[in-house]
């Protein structure tokens, strides 16, 4: 990446025009080591959770430290993480294992009953993104022995040689993962992860206030609802929606499928009463809102409050995640970690995970064990369903066009 570039990358962070995980993307895009990135991203927020507030003045330009550390992250080369162990086995159960996990991302006895079984003690950290995770795996906040990505970042992370291959062997209960989850296209074989819990993004309504039932991305056009539904807060959920109601890849990078899909979510836009994410599950339970983009397990956990709320994976498609448990490259106590794997991957286990989230379970036979089991999508689902993939050199005509969306 150019100096000039790394400035204006640079400048759209600190000005707030471009959110923490986009500059990230585009960094790593640009062939910046997860390393370099990280610490650059340590040093602007000062070792705060939170982002650079925005420049005083949209005009002012970068310090001359601050470009020169983009532009060292923008040029810097893969970094040289710790080379895994040898496939041999690995030595003896050890007696402590650190995670790190997204919050409310587990149920309450979940670490308890693993210490009791295996002696095993555990200290468990949270975080409340990906890039909050890679951050401090990075510049040496670390110990993590298993930590949580989603998708894409599995991808990365294994590109660097920052995770360690998984040893099958120590994983017998692998044999419950439902054939969904398997040998995924961001972790070909599982090699890197277990899955922990997965999810679709489509459309939660309230049944009691909208008749017929919304079956189509379509259903934000319809003035009729106009104040009472909402799209997420997300560039990629909400322009890949778009994409994939004109029968696009959610992660498409051609000029035109964009154009469309940026007219599209502007006259969409009219009839929104916001752009909001999680926060919409209250609104939808209240009443205020009858039509939101939502993820399943939220719309989950909301109906548990409001039965008359349902779910509906629009016919157009949409996206799929999976969030998976890795074990980092240096992970002091690997084989506790796979030891954990397993001991998740039990399907009474599993469920009271998925039960406590309201997210759907991986481990295909815990479905039997659960009141509320988030359905597996069908095979004609399955068809219409995509996982998001990194953008690269495109995120910046996506950030653009998301931009032109919330200011149109």
């Amino acid at each position: 990446m150019k100096r000039k570039d790394a400035d204006r990358e640079f400048r759209g962070f600190l000005e707030g025009r471009v959110d923490r995980r986009d500059f990230v993307r585009r960094l790593l895009a640009a062939g910046a080591s997860v390393t370099s990135v990280a610490a650059l991203l340590e040093a602007c927020s000062g070792g705060s959770k939170e982002p650079p507030k925005p420049a005083a003045t949209p005009s002012a330009a970068p310090t001359q430290a601050a470009s020169a550390a983009a532009t060292q992250a923008a040029s810097a080369a893969p970094s040289s993480a710790p080379a895994p162990a040898s496939l041999s086995d690995l030595p003896e159960i050890e007696k402590e294992l650190h995670i790190a996990n997204w919050s409310d991302y587990i149920a309450e006895d979940t670490v308890s009953k693993f210490e009791k079984e295996s002696g095993i003690k555990v200290k468990y950290s949270t975080y409340e993104s990906n890039e909050e995770m890679m951050s401090k795996l990075q510049v040496g906040q670390a110990g993590y022995d298993i930590v949580v990505p989603t998708g894409y970042i599995v991808t990365v992370l294994a590109a660097q040689k920052l995770l360690f291959p998984l040893r099958k062997q120590y994983l017998p209960n692998f044999k419950n993962v439902a054939g969904l989850f398997v040998n995924p296209e961001f972790d070909p074989d599982n090699a890197m992860g277990v899955p922990w819990q997965w999810g679709t993004t489509g459309i939660a309504y309230r049944s009691d206030k909208v008749n017929p039932p919304p079956d189509s991305w379509g259903v934000f056009l319809d003035a009729k609802y106009k104040g009472k539904m909402t799209q997420m807060d997300d560039l990629r959920d909400t322009v890949g929606a778009w994409l994939k109601f004109r029968g696009k890849s959610l992660n498409s990078t051609d000029a035109a499928d964009l154009e469309q899909a940026k007219k599209d979510a502007i006259a969409a836009k009219a009839n929104l009463k916001a752009y909001v994410s999680a926060p919409v599950k209250g609104q939808l339970v209240a009443g205020d809102v009858w039509i939101a983009q939502l993820w399943n397990g939220d719309t989950a956990q909301a109906k548990v409050e409001e039965a008359k709320i349902e779910y509906v994976l629009p016919k157009e498609g949409a996206g799929i995640w999976t969030d998976s448990l890795v074990i980092p490259a240096n992970a002091p106590h690997k084989r506790a970690a796979h030891e954990f794997m397993n001991f998740i991957l039990r399907p009474e286990i599993a469920a009271g995970i998925s039960e406590f989230t309201g997210y759907g379970t991986p481990v295909q036979p815990a479905m039997a064990l659960m009141k509320n089991p988030v359905p597996y999508p069908s095979d004609e689902e399955r068809k219409r369903l995509e996982y998001q993939k990194d953008l690269g050199a495109a995120a910046q005509a996506w950030d653009k066009l998301w931009t032109e969306i919330k200011s149109a």
